[in-house]
């Protein structure tokens, strides 16, 4: 039966396009993040999120490092992190976390995390004092973080701007018209005025979408106009990718040719850096663009 299954479910997908292709895990550097990784009882999104980047990633020494466990607490129809009642919060976890940067060699780390509801300040706290921790440790350290909405509530989003990473970076997803079907609990318009508050302040503000789940090419580019009303500098565009059967089906698999469009009318819009092709995730390239904004912004 479990065969059977196997079949139906691979029978119920869309057969992936050949511009799909992604580099298969392995190499000498791969090992190594997945040993410290490992060895430091830490979690990334690159694996809780069936990344299909991590073989290029690891196989150069980086990684996107998920704090605050990896137990969600809403259940997104487009993501693989598993969902339900979150563990403790680890306070030691920001000290293994620098010592796993200090062991790789990061110049330029990318930290996610899951969505923790159960808490009264929604983990604020803990990414202010994990962002803190590493700039204390490690000074010569840059660092994008991805946050979660935090309910939109300015003070929580507040408490991670004053930690002062380089890049902050929040997720608008999809368009607005599917973002009760996409998303749990985050709004559209709730996530850009999170955008709109971390792009007020001097650090630089980031988001992201992703193609293949409805949406028409005019609500794409309604998106990143609403995107740069909110002062949002960098955008990443990639293509959705079904976990499971029980997430959200892929609607269809974007053309490279269709990415390279929405690229350059982001660039025309006036987005400072744009990432955008099937295979793009948010923290795809990111000490690129973070080189990109630190010239614009003192070149």
């Amino acid at each position: 039966m479990e065969k059977g299954k196997n079949n139906g479910e691979l029978k119920g997908r869309k057969r992936l396009p050949e511009w799909m292709r992604m580099k298969m895990p392995g190499g000498n550097l791969y090992m190594q993040v997945k040993e410290q990784v490992n060895k430091h009882g830490l979690h990334t999104i690159c694996t809780s999120g069936n990344c299909p980047n991590i073989g290029e990633c690891w196989a150069a020494g980086t990684a996107t490092f998920m704090i605050l466990g990896e137990i969600c607490t809403r259940a997104c129809k487009f993501c693989a992190v598993k969902t339900g009642k979150p563990l403790h919060v680890d306070e030691e976890e920001a000290l293994r976390l620098t010592e796993t940067i200090r062991i790789m060699g990061i110049h330029h780390a990318v930290i996610t995390s899951v969505d923790r509801d159960d808490l009264p300040d929604k983990g604020a706290g803990f990414w202010a004092r994990t962002i803190r921790t590493l700039k204390e440790e490690l000074p010569d350290l840059t660092m994008e973080t991805l946050i979660p909405d935090f309910d939109a509530k300015p003070e929580l989003v507040q408490l991670v701007i004053d930690a002062a990473p380089e890049v902050i970076s929040h997720n608008l997803e999809t368009v607005e018209r599917l973002t009760p079907q996409v998303r749990s609990r985050a709004m559209y318009r709730r996530s850009l005025e999170v955008i709109r508050q971390i792009a007020q302040s001097e650090v630089t503000s980031k988001s992201g979408i992703m193609l293949g789940l409805g949406e028409t090419k005019k609500e794409v580019l309604t998106t990143m106009d609403d995107l740069m009303e909110a002062g949002c500098e960098v955008l990443t565009i990639g293509q959705y990718l079904q976990p499971t059967m029980e997430h959200m089906p892929v609607e269809a698999y974007i053309h490279p040719d269709q990415f390279k469009y929405y690229r350059s009318q982001a660039l025309a819009k006036g987005f400072k850096a744009v990432e955008s092709s099937p295979l793009v995730r948010s923290s795809y390239h990111a000490e690129k663009h973070a080189s990109i904004i630190r010239t614009k912004k003192h070149g």
